[in-house]
């Protein structure tokens, strides 16, 4: 009888535990990850009992989580569209996504400084640092600084050290 007794509190800890830790995690919504695998099934909803909508196909493409249900995460990707991926499938590796047109990747964080690269709509890399309007980023193994509104991957105003 001890060790069932003993069984059902250590569960009841396991429980209350897995509850805080979940609790944690949504504190940090929304915020930033990228994809940990080359292929990512998007789903309607948070299980495999729900339909997928499309496929990720490429490892470490930033998304947004905005919602969380146990282990699944609602996510918002950069062109707007919404779904629910598996947590094992996400990594907090924070990458980035240039947008919309070609950008200047500059040698400081300010526009007066050298141009370093030019990184095409469709490029990422890895994100460094942000003081919340301009980020350090690495592309294609070169850094530079490049402004927050010119790539997706990065909350306004977020700052990242």
């Amino acid at each position: 009888m001890r060790s069932f007794i003993s069984a059902v509190v250590f569960l009841g800890l396991a429980v209350t535990m897995t509850a805080n830790n979940a609790a944690a995690a949504g504190s940090d919504v929304p915020r930033f990850v990228s994809l940990s695998s080359d292929k990512v099934n998007v789903r309607v909803g948070p299980g495999k009992r729900y339909p997928i909508s499309w496929v990720f196909v490429r490892s470490g493409w930033p998304v947004e989580v905005i919602a969380e249900y146990e282990r699944w995460r609602q996510i918002r990707d950069v062109d707007g569209a919404t779904g629910w991926i598996h947590g094992n499938l996400l990594s907090g590796r924070r990458t980035i996504l240039v947008t919309k047109k070609q950008r200047s990747v500059h040698e400081n964080p300010n526009d007066e400084s050298a141009v370093t690269l030019l990184a095409e709509p469709g490029v990422s890399g890895k994100l460094v640092e942000c003081d919340g309007r301009w980020c350090l980023v690495e592309i294609a193994g070169n850094k530079g600084w490049l402004k927050a509104s010119h790539f997706y991957g990065v909350l306004e105003n977020e700052k990242i050290r």
